[in-house]
């Protein structure tokens, strides 16, 4: 499966506990990566400063369904779901 143009609900909804440009810390759930170009592309895609956890999440059908909203909301609910408990 493709990534759907003009999505980037990965970009958005998942958290990245890694360091990446721009944020040291990672970048938390719901946040919008700051490498998110405006046309929603990656600008690290394909680089070696692109974070493990964003190469190695890949769209799926169910995951990704039939919308940028339903992927959001898969993600979003999936971050929840495994968030650490405080």
């Amino acid at each position: 499966m493709q990534c759907r143009n003009g999505c980037a609900a990965c970009c958005i909804a998942a958290s990245i506990s890694s360091p990446i440009p721009g944020l040291p810390q990672g970048k938390p759930a719901g946040m919008p990566c700051p490498q998110l170009l405006p046309d929603l592309r990656c600008a690290l895609f394909g680089r070696p400063e692109r974070p493990a956890v964003c190469s190695e999440l890949l769209p799926e059908p169910e995951m990704c369904g039939d919308s940028r909203e339903h992927a959001l909301g898969y993600l979003g609910r999936l971050e929840r779901a495994t968030a650490p408990k405080s």
